[in-house]
């Protein structure tokens, strides 16, 4: 139990490490401010000048002051392989400004520096619920309306005083060129140099509620009834807001370059005024993400940039696509696996081939993101898809804690040591309880990177199989020396000390942890099907077939011979081993941690098994390791046994 100890500390001591990695709150203030920036210089610039001259003197000036701090917060950015690029074009669009050069540029110039800089440091740009325009407009004329007016033009009781002037909400030349990202940035971070305030005191779904409702004031009823009709009758108009994020960043006039002026108009008009809309269509809208990754990433491969092409085609799979492999995986699970094959190939192509094999994969995954859009473009799943994508998913990732944890509780109950059982029941109560603690948190605080929740389940699972490689090894010496019996009477009291129960502690824990992790991030995304009861019905018969099976195990073990038991118990903890360090390497390859080399194998994920030669190498290495300590131990016990 010393070594269990051993391995559990230096497991956790892994797993800090990778939390320590994850961004500390607030880290993402500072790209947020130079979006901000960014996009206030391209909207408002036109403002300012207008074919070389200068219209208004003071908003000339405010445009020089805000590219001169865009440049000095992009040289302050944290250390980036993009982080140059971003400050070269931000300095170009300082020099735009400087010379007075044509309004259509500098925004051109802006656009370009923003998209360089959520791609290198990647922030969130669409809220987590839905907004409520309702409470957006109360919110608008109880903090906004003494400045702005109280239908937006800039007409409120103190705007007279203000300068600059209040913004015109209505003004429709320049709401064509602001994003609600935008809004959403202004109405948190205030406007330096300005009456503009924050309202970071307002909870986060009030200041995207209130981006919202500005977001609508220069569109009128006509506007968002022609943009109706268009989003039930025009699909290529639809795809100009496949998603809520699509909704937030995008701008009139940059849709108007792809569908036309009017149309542009009318569709955000009505998009701005109904997200649920484009919330609904969204189901697939991470392919959208995944899709400008992958373009991003192909780009950089063309200049040579290895790293960076990695991690965007990480990125591409995920942060766009894994958080729809539940909704997928319940509808189509063999082009679920096609993806998943299609990513790790081109990931490979990158690292270990040519540009043409890299284009190639890129082809096909973007084939396959076409296929994945028309499976879950359409309706909403049914129920009963979400019912069994549910029940799938709860059996699927509870099995295996389920397995490591009964193994425990049996051997604890044959061993007669009910005092220690609490540390075990303990550590699977805590790690729920730490699962909802996730829940709450991915819900509500911050964004779980994709990268972040692969090297949590990686680690985790190669922990798990090293101890219960451990364990089995131990487990099957005993059984194969004949003398159980003896052993748990003479031995097992002295050697469970106080370190050995907490180290079964934390094995109940990270066995529980890792499933729980993964299933919570599951049924967030499986949830936006919106067929809630179907969904928690899936979960109920889940946790109902989970207690039969824990209930038939404990039974079963407890009228078995205890050498038998243990017998069968280190070859079931052996396998576990196995899959666990299958499921570990892949894990840190889809975390970018490993690399990935595809061959010809099957994707049984029950098992563990992917089709890349080092989740098979890992797993062959543990097994070849049991197989050998199997057979030493058995060849120890007839040594031992009296002729």
């Amino acid at each position: 139990m010393k070594r269990l100890l051993l391995i559990l500390w230096v497991g956790l001591c892994f797993m800090g490490s990778a939390t320590a990695q994850t961004p500390p709150a607030g880290a993402d203030e500072g790209p947020r401010q130079l979006w901000q920036l960014l996009d206030y210089v391209a909207v408002d610039y036109g403002g300012a000048v207008d074919k070389g001259a200068i219209v208004r003197e003071s908003e000339y000036a405010e445009m020089r002051d805000f590219t001169a701090n865009a440049v000095t917060q992009a040289r302050g950015l944290p250390a980036h392989a993009s982080k140059d690029a971003v400050v070269t074009a931000a300095t170009k669009l300082q020099e735009a400004v400087s010379s007075k050069a044509d309004g259509a540029e500098v925004a051109r110039l802006a656009h370009e520096a923003e998209a360089l800089l959520v791609a290198a440091y990647p922030i969130p740009v669409a809220p987590k619920a839905l907004p409520d325009l309702k409470r957006g407009a109360a919110l608008f004329q109880a903090q906004c309306a003494s400045c702005h007016g109280t239908a937006g033009a800039g007409d409120g009781p103190l705007a007279a005083k203000l300068e600059p002037p209040p913004i015109a909400f209505t003004d429709r030349e320049r709401a064509r060129s602001r994003s609600l990202m935008a809004l959403y940035q202004v109405v948190s971070q205030g406007v330096t140099g300005t009456a503009m305030p924050s309202f970071a005191a307002l909870s986060d779904e009030d200041r995207w509620a209130l981006a919202f409702f500005a977001g609508t004031l220069s569109h009128d009823a006509g506007m968002r009834e022609r943009g109706e009709q268009l989003w039930k009758h025009d699909a290529a108009a639809r795809k100009e807001f496949a998603d809520l994020a699509a909704v937030t960043t995008g701008t009139e006039a940059a849709a108007a370059g792809r569908i036309g002026s009017e149309a542009a108009r009318d569709l955000t008009a009505f998009v701005r005024s109904r997200p649920e809309v484009a919330s609904a269509a969204g189901n697939a809208g991470g392919l959208t993400l995944s899709r400008t990754r992958l373009g991003e990433s192909l780009a950089a491969i063309r200049k040579g940039d290895k790293p960076a092409a990695t991690r965007l085609a990480l990125s591409a799979y995920l942060d766009g696509f894994e958080p729809l492999e539940p909704s997928l995986g319940a509808r189509n699970k063999a082009l679920l696996t096609e993806v998943e094959s299609g990513m790790l190939a081109y990931r490979s192509a990158i690292n270990n081939g040519t540009l043409a094999q890299a284009e190639a994969a890129a082809q096909k995954l973007d084939y396959l993101f076409a296929e994945v859009e028309k499976e879950l473009g359409g309706e909403s799943a049914d129920p009963l898809t979400t019912f069994l994508g549910s029940l799938t998913i709860l059996l699927r990732e509870g099995l295996e804690a389920l397995l490591i944890v009964v193994g425990m509780v049996a051997f604890l109950k044959k061993a007669n040591r009910p005092d220690v059982l609490r540390y075990v029941h303990g550590g699977w109560i805590v790690a729920l309880a730490a699962g909802g603690l996730t829940w709450a948190v991915a819900t509500y605080f911050v964004n779980i990177s994709g990268a972040s929740r692969e090297v949590t389940e990686g680690l985790s699972s190669l922990f798990a199989a090293l101890v219960l490689l451990s364990v089995g090894l131990w487990m099957h010496q005993k059984s194969a020396a004949g003398r159980w019996q003896a052993y748990l009477k003479e031995k097992l009291s002295s050697a469970m000390s106080k370190r050995s129960a907490w180290a079964l502690f934390g094995l109940s824990f990270i066995a529980v942890y890792r499933e729980v992790f993964e299933t919570v991030l599951f049924y967030s995304a499986l949830s936006a099907d919106g067929n809630g009861n179907a969904l928690l019905g899936g979960f109920g018969l889940g946790v109902g077939l989970l207690a039969v099976l824990a209930w038939v195990m404990l039974r079963t073990s407890a009228r078995m011979p205890i050498g038998k038991f243990f017998s069968i118990s280190s070859i079931l903890v052996a396998v576990l081993a196995v899959v666990l360090a299958g499921k570990g390497v892949a894990g840190l390859q889809e975390a970018g941690w490993l690399g990935a080399s595809p061959i010809m194998a099957p994707r049984i994920e029950l098992l563990g098994m992917y089709p890349s030669a080092e989740t098979v190498v890992a797993q062959i290495i543990v097994l070849l390791i049991a197989v050998s300590g199997f057979a030493l131990n058995a060849y120890r016990g007839r040594r031992l046994q009296p002729a």
